[in-house]
């Protein structure tokens, strides 16, 4: 019997849960740059949030090592042992937590984590605050898990930070929990303990409400910033907590995907529920190079941040310096978040007009060869993001092109 396959396409219906899902609007234009380099054009992207440094070489000798002890099988569901015992000794060094072995858990990346924690908690129509501008993969795995996120748009005036008065507003009897990710992707902005008193006062207010925060670039901090993470601040918010974190960026092991979280032992209980449904273990030698970055030398990261500083200072100041184009001074991570209204309404030298950021950054891809974010995929406009995680020989060339591309609209 022959099967019709386009009637079968014509006929799927994806879940209700997905159906108003899409691909990554980051991944779509990293996609279309890289199809533009395969057919010849000398696209620079600036799309992805991923250091360009290797992961390293300590960190992959001791994966090295892991496979040639045999420590190719199956792990503990959501961690092993040693790497539950690094991640322990990190959060109390460097953030004056503690937690038992019990508290933690291990998955396949920091999204998994977020993804865990969510489809573990949220009952239908359960709401969570998130500040704009805000990495998409938030509000994106909450509504897969039924849930509802609760925007909150946070102006370059406010330095793309929520305000106490913002958060209570927000808050129902229907509030689960208040995402914070600081530095932030994709603005690059921080919260200091002074930032953060205000919103930790609201919080204590509200018993029902529980806090998760995304710590992924805190070692990314520059002039002298301090991090602080919320539960460590104000200990009484601990217990209905979740501090999220991983070895991604830090240690630039995007690939080997293993991200980490501190909690209630409750909450990390139900989220290894869900995981041992889903993947299972993380990778047992991720794990083991994990447990080797967590626990090895750290004196690379200083160098590594004062790279990031002087491609964010190259990146701002040319910016700055392009007529219709306005950029805060990020505190960390290695993204520059920018204003660009000046040139909506102008028109590009065949003849589209710029209405949104979203036609901006097209113009930059298809005109200049350099791919950057629209702010609109962040849940704040007009404004893009710019990653300069990459060399500065192209930094220098992109900020040319841009310069040269806006000063070419009418």
């Amino acid at each position: 019997m022959t099967i019709n396959t386009k009637v079968e396409e014509a006929g799927f219906s994806p879940a209700s849960r997905i159906s108003t899902i899409g691909v990554s609007e980051i991944l779509k234009i990293g996609a279309r740059a890289q199809a533009m380099k395969r057919d010849g054009k000398p696209v620079i992207i600036l799309g992805a949030g991923e250091p360009d440094f290797d992961t390293p070489d300590h960190v992959k000798r001791a994966a090295t090592a892991a496979m040639l002890r045999g420590e190719t099988k199956y792990t503990a569901l959501d961690g092993t042992p040693e790497l539950k015992a690094a991640i322990r000794k990190k959060f109390a060094r460097e953030n004056d937590l503690s937690y038992e072995q019990d508290e933690i858990t291990v998955a396949t990346g920091a999204k998994q984590v977020l993804f865990n924690a969510m489809m573990a908690t949220l009952d239908p129509g359960d709401e969570v605050i998130i500040p704009t501008p805000y990495w998409t993969s938030y509000s994106d795995i909450i509504e897969i898990a039924e849930g509802k996120p609760v925007l909150i748009a946070c102006d370059a005036e406010a330095g793309f930070r929520l305000r106490a008065e913002q958060l209570e507003a927000a808050i129902t009897p229907k509030t689960r929990w208040v995402m914070l990710n600081s530095p932030s992707n994709p603005s690059g902005a921080a919260y200091s303990a002074e930032d953060y008193r205000p919103l930790l006062d609201v919080l204590l207010k509200y018993p029902h409400v529980w806090l998760l925060v995304d710590d992924m670039y805190e070692h990314i901090v520059y002039d002298g910033f301090r991090f602080v993470t919320p539960a460590a601040l104000e200990p009484r918010l601990k217990n209905r907590t979740l501090t999220v974190n991983g070895v991604s960026k830090a240690y630039a092991m995007t690939g080997w995907r293993i991200g980490y979280a501190g909690g209630p032992r409750a909450l990390i209980k139900a989220m290894a529920v869900v995981q041992s449904q889903s993947t299972s273990c993380p990778s047992s030698i991720s794990q083991a190079a994990a447990v080797e970055a967590l626990n090895g030398p750290q004196d690379f990261l200083k160098e590594r941040t004062e790279s990031f500083k002087r491609r964010r200072d190259l990146v701002v100041a040319a910016l700055n310096a392009i007529d219709g184009l306005e950029c805060r001074v990020p505190e960390g991570a290695f993204y520059t978040f920018s204003g660009c209204s000046g040139v909506l309404g102008k028109t590009t030298p065949s003849g589209r007009r710029i209405e949104t950021d979203t036609d901006f950054c097209a113009y930059l891809l298809e005109d200049a060869h350099v791919a950057v974010v629209p702010g609109s995929a962040f849940g704040l406009s007009p404004f893009f993001r710019i990653s300069y995680a990459t060399s500065e020989a192209e930094l220098r060339e992109a900020m040319e092109r841009i310069a040269k591309a806006c000063a070419a609209l009418r």
